[in-house]
């Protein structure tokens, strides 16, 4: 490696990376470039303790005494809108350019938004540090919240906002809320949280459009149910930051695609965290994944891909927590359809368990609620008992 390493991304992943840059003993100038004025932020209490007012940002700031001793070249609210893939430069909005020896492509995702809620008042999503700001105001005025999308951040915000006093509708298309990760056995169980705390759950419909001339009044159905709201949030899933390298001759899909170790078709090119589809030996296809684990950990190898330390690539197992209602829910691993499905502690009944999915009498994920000692153990096991393509 030469002398500048360009880190395009200036959240998780990208803080991330940078400390490995420097963990792994490169000495040579780092640039960390980041759209947003705030310095690098933890994303997961923007929908919990930060929404609900118990957390400043200064308590979710990512950075840490030691960071002082990075040495790194700050470029925020500064906005990539191009790679030249000839000379490794990063285009930038100011009309500036930052040329680098290694580039690191961390650009995150952002919420998809609704179809025909632009511009209305009161709809809102939730990805950044400035959404949730202007959630939390919304918020403090409302009676009626609706939230489109059951999945994990559409049920952490709805837990916030019964915490808040308010009367919260969640509407998911699916027969089943979060069946896609967790099984439709399972994503019942968890879905149940939903109305022991007070939240109506309508689910098999989804949503015709929003009524309101400049502030959102209603969320109309499908099947013609207009449910009143002062405010919408609407959780639908999120797409990756890739489109400022449409022309860079990055190979993308529904991500930027790389090998098992973060390498693009670029050479001195590695993509990392939300916007990274990385190959899966297991799943034997592009994957990506956007959970927090992922974009803490992820870095370390393809920082060691870009210096060229050419350590054989990990074997992740996937891991993702969330915080709704009081009780923790804790995944870890792949699950496929099919899988079995075996309760090993606790009661689904009592919200407090350990379940464990077997595909041909194996271990391949598990699944925790209030368990989260004996979980830890069963996500260690995980990495050496999940069986080759699985």
């Amino acid at each position: 490696m030469s002398r500048t390493v360009a880190v395009v991304g200036a959240s998780l992943a990208g803080l991330s990376a940078a400390r490995a840059l420097r963990e792994q003993s490169y000495d040579g100038r780092i640039v960390l470039i980041g759209d947003e004025v705030h310095p690098p932020y933890d994303r997961p209490p923007l929908s919990k303790e930060f929404l609900a007012g118990s957390a400043s940002l200064d308590d979710i700031l990512l950075g840490a005494p030691d960071d002082a001793d990075l040495d790194l070249e700050w470029r925020l609210q500064t906005t990539a809108i191009g790679l030249d893939h000839l000379s490794r430069s990063v285009l930038l909005a100011d009309g500036s350019e930052v040329r680098a020896d290694g580039v690191v492509l961390a650009t995150g995702a952002r919420a998809r938004l609704l179809p025909g809620s632009e511009g209305l008042g009161g709809v809102h999503v939730l990805r950044c540090l400035d959404d949730a700001n202007a959630l939390r105001a919304d918020l403090a005025t409302a009676e009626r919240l609706v939230v489109i999308g059951g999945g994990f951040i559409g049920a952490e915000v709805a837990s916030t906002a019964r915490t808040l006093g308010l009367e919260v509708t969640v509407v998911e298309s699916q027969p089943v809320p979060l069946a896609g990760p967790l099984g439709a056995e399972m994503g019942t169980v968890c879905a149940e949280l939903h109305a022991a705390h007070g939240t109506r759950l309508l689910t098999g419909t989804g949503v015709a459009g929003l009524v309101g001339t400049d502030r959102v009044e209603a969320v109309e159905l499908t099947d013609g149910t207009r449910l009143p709201a002062d405010v919408v949030v609407v959780g639908i899933g999120a797409a990756p930051n890739i489109e400022w390298l449409a022309r860079s001759g990055v190979a993308l899909g529904n991500g930027v695609l790389t090998d098992a170790r973060g390498a693009t078709n670029i050479p001195g090119v590695v993509a990392v965290g939300d916007c990274a589809a990385t190959w899966s030996v297991a799943a034997e296809r592009h994957v990506r994944i956007e959970h927090w684990a992922n974009a803490l950990e992820q870095p370390a190898t393809a920082v060691a891909t870009l210096l060229g330390t050419g350590a054989p690539a990990p074997t992740p197992v996937p891991y993702f927590w969330s915080d709704q209602y009081g009780a923790r829910i804790q995944f870890a691993g792949s699950r496929r359809q099919g899988d079995d499905v075996r309760v090993l502690e606790g009661s689904c009944a009592d919200h407090s368990f350990l379940v464990v999915y077997e595909r041909d009498g194996q271990p391949v994920a598990v699944l925790a609620m209030n368990q989260p000692r004996l979980f830890t153990r069963w996500r260690r096991q995980l990495r050496t008992a999940v069986p080759a393509g699985s």
